[in-house]
């Protein structure tokens, strides 16, 4: 693809007629390319295998996808350590294979948004290269050092995600770095306007590239503490395993100043400025903050000179969304967050798929498919929620997680959402010719795309069939949300937009329930893929299923 534009913008960009709005409301694909699609045997996804698999993205129906870390890494978190931020992993494929691939997604409607990681790089980046190797070089302040105590301990108490302490020593510079996950993902100093330009070229690196917004990895962990104070601890009602897994001692500390530092908004505005130099991108910051999330959410949104979205994560937790939990989660957001826009997900890459942690049954995923698409906000579906997998299970000698090799066997990590896409009963599911990185579970063969494709009834089909529906109800996408009913057994919503309102009735059990639909005149929607009877004014839903009316707003 030719990228030669003046200004610094695609050619094909120029003169085009752009919705700087399409990312509310959107619904997102996240793929993890490592296990999308291999093209050239050797086991791993690649780009080319992206593109060989756009049609099933563009047949889904979604918006956009996300696509998790690409750049050149050396691995040891699967791109999520870089070490180039300007180039293509060799395993992935090469600048030309994502130039084609933004080309091919663009063709299909289909909007590109890439995993940028900045708050810290791979101990193989130049960068950190330059900056260890003396305490006077020109990059010496670009990641975050510190002396040791009088004792030769830690600078801090500071913990990382991945367990320990949160500093390492380095023997060259005789002084610690911080990393708040691998000993071997330096973070960077944010405190020093070098870095933060530095970071800045990087946008608009991708951005020129034509990139359509940023999923911005653990977005407030940016900026740290300058004076570097200890994290007192957290009461133990407080400590849950929303930011860590339970059995992680990152839960024990209330994490006042090791991340989510008021300066961070600073840096946030100015890329915020860079992305307003191109037609119509956005931004979903991964918020990674248990006590204090929502409220996080809230600092990073408001207005329109930060973040465009924050991605929330009190739906990837293992409480069972209840109708009362979704009431709670809902109003809190919408009371909390008044100025932001919600991105919504119930699986991703780094959490048990949704359908394992809420042991739900194929009918209960389907509903509950339907209910995060109509939740006021942008949806994030992770690859092959659309084929309703379950999470896999990983021998540990065939894992590769650090995360999961630390804490084994009470947290098992992250590999089983991580698995191959099955796409067809061939050998590994048809997503390699020889044996993958992580093994093709057997339970998902029967669940491979080809199988579902010819089963009316398949998840596959129901996901394709409800994006469509709610593509057809702009109200779904954008509008607001009134609760007329929400417990343990029903849960009902009613979105407004424009003039419109399509109430939404959710049976959230095996039993036959009842609901009656709030007050107006309502019509029954028959175009929704579910089996529902209106009587009157009252719906019976047998198990699983939901009820969609539509209306006009009342003055």
């Amino acid at each position: 693809m030719s990228f030669l534009a003046d200004m610094g913008q695609p050619a094909a960009r120029r003169d085009e007629v752009v919705d700087k709005d399409w990312w509310r409301g959107a619904v997102i694909y996240q793929i993890y390319p490592r296990s999308y699609q291999d093209s050239n045997g050797d086991g791993i996804g690649d780009l080319p295998g992206i593109i060989h698999r756009i049609d099933h993205i563009a047949r889904l129906g979604v918006d956009a996808i996300w696509i998790s870390p690409f750049f050149r890494s050396p691995m040891l978190d699967f791109g999520y350590d870089v070490s180039d931020y300007r180039d293509i992993d060799p395993m992935f494929g090469t600048l030309e294979d994502f130039d084609a691939l933004v080309e091919h997604a663009h063709g299909h409607g289909i909007k590109v948004l890439i995993d940028l990681v900045l708050s810290h790089t791979s101990e193989q980046h130049a960068w950190f290269k330059e900056s260890r190797s003396s305490r006077d070089n020109a990059r010496a302040d670009w990641y975050v050092w510190a002396d040791a105590k009088p004792d030769g301990t830690p600078p801090n108490n500071w913990l990382s995600i991945f367990g320990g302490s949160a500093w390492e020593w380095d023997g060259e510079r005789m002084q610690y770095y911080l990393h708040n996950f691998l000993a071997e993902q330096p973070d960077l100093n944010f405190h020093n306007i070098e870095v933060q330009d530095a970071l800045l070229d990087v946008a608009r690196y991708w951005l020129d590239r034509g990139v359509d917004g940023f999923r911005l990895d653990t977005v407030n962990f940016y900026v740290h503490d300058k004076y570097l104070r200890d994290n007192p601890p957290l009461a133990p009602e407080f400590q849950n395993e929303n930011t860590a897994p339970a059995v992680n001692p990152y839960n024990f500390q209330d994490h006042l100043y090791d991340k989510t530092q008021p300066e961070n908004l600073d840096f946030l505005r100015r890329l915020r400025g860079v992305m307003e130099e191109y037609p119509a991108i956005t931004s979903v910051g991964e918020v990674g903050e248990s006590q204090r999330g929502m409220e996080t959410q809230r600092d990073y949104t408001a207005g329109d000179d930060l973040l465009h979205m924050a991605y929330d994560f009190d739906f990837l937790g293992s409480v069972y969304p209840s109708g009362s939990r979704i009431r709670e989660v809902l109003e809190r957001f919408d009371r909390i967050v008044s100025e932001g826009w919600a991105c919504w997900a119930f699986s991703n890459h780094d959490v048990v798929r949704y359908s394992s942690r809420w042991h739900l049954s194929e009918p209960a995923r389907k509903l509950y498919a339907a209910l995060l698409m109509c939740m006021k906000g942008t949806v994030c579906l992770y690859q092959g929620e659309e084929l309703g997998l379950t999470e896999a299970y990983v021998r540990y000698e065939e894992l590769q997680d650090p995360y999961g090799k630390r804490f084994w066997p009470k947290f098992k990590g992250r590999d089983g959402c991580r698995t191959p896409m099955p796409w067809s009963t061939e050998r590994n599911g048809g997503f390699s010719d020889v044996t993958p990185w992580l093994p093709v579970a057997v339970e998902h063969i029967d669940r491979a795309v080809t199988v579902q494709e010819q089963d009316a009834q398949s998840i596959l089909n129901f996901y394709r069939a409800f994006i469509d529906f709610r593509k057809g109800h702009p109200t779904l996408a954008k509008g607001d949300f009134d609760i007329a009913r929400a417990d343990d057994a029903v849960l009902c919503l009613v979105r407004s937009h424009e003039g419109k309102r399509v109430c939404c009735v959710f049976n959230l059990t095996d039993q036959t329930q009842t609901a009656d639909l709030p007050d107006g005149a309502w019509r029954q929607d028959q175009a929704a893929p579910f089996e529902t009877r209106l009587d009157d004014r009252t719906v019976t839903l047998p198990p699983w299923q939901a009820f969609f009316a539509v209306g006009e707003r009342e003055h």
